[in-house]
């Protein structure tokens, strides 16, 4: 089963990539930023999650 951060990255993830085509259609420079911001902190997140996957499966072998 996935780790609850990435599942939670990938959705902070995707929410961000939304949110900065919003601001890119509506010229909202502090939009797109927040959503690049987002889309970071999700992929880190997600890389945690990945992480603790990892060890998880290390410890089953």
């Amino acid at each position: 089963m996935a780790d609850h951060d990435r599942v939670e990255g990938a959705a902070r993830n995707m929410g961000g990539k939304a949110k900065e085509a919003a601001g890119h259609v509506t010229g909202d420079e502090k939009l797109k930023a927040e959503g690049r911001a987002d889309q970071m902190s999700g992929k880190v997140q997600n890389a945690v999650g990945g992480l603790k996957d990892s060890l998880r499966d290390d410890r089953r072998h």
